[in-house]
């Protein structure tokens, strides 16, 4: 059961094609044309067959017919005939190469896929290619060269020319899979199947859009953790949108939501066809960066300082060797050699000085990647050097990136960079940028590895009272809360705000101001209006009441004035925030289209329009990432000691952003939100004014459908006992137990292992850890058992620590309603009732899923598990595709 439900598709054994009459050439679709020789030609080990939609005969004739894959170019007036057809013979997957079907009629195709349960890729798709294979399954043109990248694109104008510019710069493929317009096997399924492919080393994805954001976070998520993925998004909007009702509404863009999405999917963004180039080119090479270090070897001083500025631009760092590694460098080079930053070998420099600079950065730990340029200087061999590098690049261990600039004189040179795999740029600020894009993956592994609960370890917030008041709000026909009403919101969930009293005259305002104690501030209350300070409905620093009085009257003539539309209600009175060398900041929440509920940060007050500086992420929210948003803005420099000013106090900032995200995750209703602004100092933060937007949600409270990344369920965690006493607890899996996890698989017998894995292996790889431990809560499940160990060290001093003694999960099937279990224990806890309380533990949440069915593979001499999948009440039936196991059902 652990072959891919898309295998059938990417991975056929047998095709057979519809692409009109053979006899007929002239009546066949250009594609058809193009794919029928690409079949022919390209050496397909498989069985091909070629079928008209006019094919008559029994069942057992059509049956005889059946293949994986069925391929379809025809006329677009005969694709639902010929679909039919396909599942009359029963075919597991079908690919319609065609363009220009409209969207009613790629609706029906989908439906005929679905009632014969059919994968479909396309219609509108230029099909796909798997050259390891020899598999042209495509219109795209020759079969690309084999390789270790993947493509998945939404245009084949691109994918064609990807496979054009490959062919000539020594980029090979894995798999090129065209997705047009309407396609059924959508990008996410796509980045399913190859974050398992075996031969898919890492992964390059052209956007136009998606479906579905939490799906394709999923999936992204999941080929992310396997190896490194490279996005280019077409279509980027302009920020912001007309129909906001707050700052955060206008001031952050469907773009930038984007790219916080991406780099927390753990993807790396690329914005041109040329960095795409590019990061292929890297991408197809030995080895990947595990950091941001660069060193610079060159025989030239300008190439080598353009190559310096562009790492400073980029945010990379300048690897500088050891001083010992450097003085010893330094003996084998010439005396006009500069080994302090760069690497300067001098113009007459030589393949040797070149092999022995390449060779001194290979072997320190503090060089993450390795730039070679070189500039044809008179009377240089370009093309021994250039074997020079081919030489000792097997032996590197690290990226080792070439910039042989010029042209005629270096073409030789670059042929033979190309045929040994090492990437060649023109110019040194593309080396440095295809560098930058590759060495963001393992950067971005950080984010993808965080898992944060919907709610954090702080007291627990007033959920009731904040519902009931966005219930009350709504009950009345309105979305915008009062400034009242917001900050009574921002306090259920324990967020500090200054104290505000509505006062509906200016007689009231004076005894408001009476009762906090002057100075105060006063602020104009209405719904209708969302930037107060456009209004002049704003006045600070109000020192007595005949100031309140007198203030109170002008503001609300002054407002009347400029929007005698605007409903108000009158004027709210509050303290100063008494921070008067605080900062001012500005923590926003706005609701992505397709991302649903973002959190943005960056410097606030009445300036916020025309100061872009704001970081944006997806909640849920834990405390990295909650720091790394304030990090990100440029203001974040200032909440160190700044002009006279102490230091502020960051985690009450900190603590602020994980309150806004639990207010995030347990309120679907909350639309949009500024706090402008949160002041904070060295003593604290308070939130001065605030406004929030609400409406009705789909989403249902605490499910968390409305968010594009499944918290940690903490919900999920229970504490249970052995038989001998002892205790231990029950929760789900998340990244940080990956070496717990290892060492509980190390632990295990040879024959625990076989009955788990089916094979000899002693411990889990480092893709099936991270396969294991990195899992999408929405679509799996692993709960793992955590049982505490007690040991003395020889100073009698008592340590506990922690180990994972069992593990239970499930992973959803295609068909969204069953799903596939596995067991683990550790042999020292068999027969302790471990073993059922985590099978129990599992059929549970998937029960509360809603899922209709859970199965599973059992061994067939695996009698303790046959024997608890029994007592379990599970049904035990043959497997037909292999006597070896039994398939064990359980309706649920």
């Amino acid at each position: 059961m652990d072959k891919h439900y898309l295998s059938a598709l990417f991975s056929p054994r047998s095709i057979v094609v519809f692409a009109g009459e053979p006899d007929l050439p002239e009546q066949q679709t250009s594609m058809a044309k193009v794919l029928t020789e690409q079949l022919n030609n390209t050496g397909f080990k498989g069985n091909i067959a070629y079928l008209s939609i006019s094919m008559t005969g029994t069942l057992g004739d059509l049956a005889s017919s059946r293949a994986d894959l069925a391929i379809i170019a025809l006329p677009t007036t005969q694709l639902s005939d010929a679909l039919e057809v396909v599942g009359r013979i029963q075919c597991k997957a079908a690919i319609i190469l065609s363009h220009g079907v409209d969207a009613t009629l790629a609706n029906t195709l989908h439906q005929i896929a679905k009632q014969h349960g059919i994968y479909l890729l396309g219609p509108n798709c230029m099909g796909f290619q798997r050259p390891k294979d020899l598999l042209n399954a495509s219109a795209l043109g020759r079969l690309a060269r084999p390789g270790g990248i993947a493509i998945v694109s939404q245009s084949a104008a691109l994918a064609s020319s990807v496979l054009d510019w490959s062919s000539k710069s020594g980029v090979g493929f894995s798999a090129v899979i065209s997705l047009g317009a309407n396609t059924a096997v959508d990008v996410a399924q796509v980045l399913d199947y190859l974050a398992e492919d075996r031969h898919t080393q890492s992964i390059i994805v052209y956007l136009e859009g998606i479906r579905n954001a939490r799906r394709f976070m999923s999936s992204l998520r999941a080929a992310a953790n396997a190896k490194p993925v490279i996005v280019l998004k077409a279509g980027r909007k302009p920020e912001g949108s007309s129909m906001a009702l707050t700052h955060s509404g206008n001031i952050v863009g469907s773009d930038a939501i984007f790219d916080a999405a991406l780099q927390r999917a753990g993807a790396v963004r690329v914005h041109s066809l040329v960095q795409l180039f590019a990061a292929a080119k890297c991408l197809s090479a030995r080895y990947l960066p595990v950091g941001r270090r660069l060193a610079i070897i060159s025989n030239g001083g300008g190439p080598a300082v353009l190559a310096a500025d562009a790492v400073n631009e980029f945010g990379l760092q300048l690897a500088l060797l050891p001083s010992a590694a450097a003085t010893q460098l330094a003996t084998q080079l010439s005396p006009l050699a500069s080994v302090k930053d760069i690497l300067d070998l001098g113009q007459e420099a030589d393949a040797e000085q070149f092999r022995a600079a390449i060779k001194a950065c290979a072997q320190t730990s503090d060089v993450d990647g390795i730039l070679v340029i070189l500039s044809p200087t008179p009377g240089i061999d370009t093309g021994t050097i250039a074997q020079a590098l081919a030489d000792e690049q097997p032996g590197v261990g690290k990226p080792l990136i070439s910039c042989w600039m010029g042209d005629e004189q270096v073409a030789d040179a670059r042929t033979i960079l190309y045929r040994s795999g090492i990437p060649s740029f023109r110019t040194p600020e593309a080396a440095v940028d295809a560098f930058h894009h590759i060495s963001l993956f393992h950067q971005n592994q950080q984010l993808l590895r965080q898992v944060p609960t919907p709610l954090t370890q702080l007291a627990k917030p007033d959920l009731e009272g904040a519902r009931i008041l966005i219930e009350s709000v709504l009950a009345e026909r309105r979305k915008i809360l009062t400034e009242m009403e917001s900050k009574a919101l921002l306090s259920a969930f324990h967020i500090p705000v200054t104290k505000t009293i509505l006062a509906r005259s200016a007689t009231e305002a004076m005894l408001v101001a009476n009762q906090l104690t002057y100075p105060v501030a006063l602020k104009i209350d209405s719904a209708d209006i969302t930037h107060k300070s456009d209004v002049q409905g704003v006045v600070l620093d109000v020192h007595n009441a005949a100031g309140v009085r007198d203030t109170w009257q002008d503001m609300l003539a002054t407002v009347t004035r400029l929007r005698p539309d605007a409903k108000i209600n009158g004027v709210t009175v509050q303290n100063m925030s008494g921070k008067p060398y605080g900062r001012e900041l500005f923590i926003g929440v706005t609701t992505d289209e397709l991302f649903g509920p973002v959190i943005s940060f960056g410097a606030g007050g009445v300036m916020i329009d025309l100061i872009t500086d704001r970081s944006t992420e997806l909640p849920p929210l834990n405390l990295f990432l909650a720091q790394r948003l304030i990090d990100k803005v440029r203001s974040a420099e200032m909440l160190g000691a700044w002009r006279g000013a102490a230091p502020v106090n960051r985690d009450a900032l900190e603590q602020i952003l994980l309150r806004v995200s639990e207010m995030v995750c347990a309120l679907p209703q909350l639309r949009e939100m500024d706090i402008n602004p949160v002041i904070v100092d060295e003593y604290g933060a308070v939130v001065v004014d605030a406004r929030i937007v609400v409406d009705h949600a789909p989403a249902e409270p605490g499910n968390y459908q409305h968010l594009a990344i499944s918290p940690y369920p903490s919900d999920k965690e229970t504490e249970w006992p052995l038989r001998d006493g002892s205790r231990y607890i029950v929760r789900p899996l998340h990244p940080h137990d990956a070496e717990m996890l290892q060492e509980l698989v190390r632990g295990l017998s040879p024959e625990s292992r076989y009955f788990r894995f089916v094979s000899s292996m002693r411990e889990l790889s480092d893709r099936m850890l991270a396969k294991f431990t990195l899992i999408d809560y929405d679509r799996e499940m692993a709960l793992v058992a955590i049982y505490p160990q007690r040991s003395v060290d020889e100073h009698g001093n008592i340590h506990e620590t922690e180990r994972i003694i069992g593990v239970s999960r499930y992973v959803t099937n295609p068909d969204k309603s069953t799903c596939e279990f596995s067991l683990l224990i550790a042999d020292e806890f068999n027969g302790q009732g471990l073993g059922s309380r985590m099978m129990l533990s599992i059929i549970d949440v998937a029960r509360s899923r809603g899922l209709s069915h859970i199965e599973g593979l059992v061994l067939s001499n695996n009698s303790g598990m046959l024997r608890l999948m029994r007592s379990l009440e599970f049904k035990i039936l043959s497997y037909e595709e292999d006597p070896d196991f039994r398939l064990c059902v359980k309706s649920l």
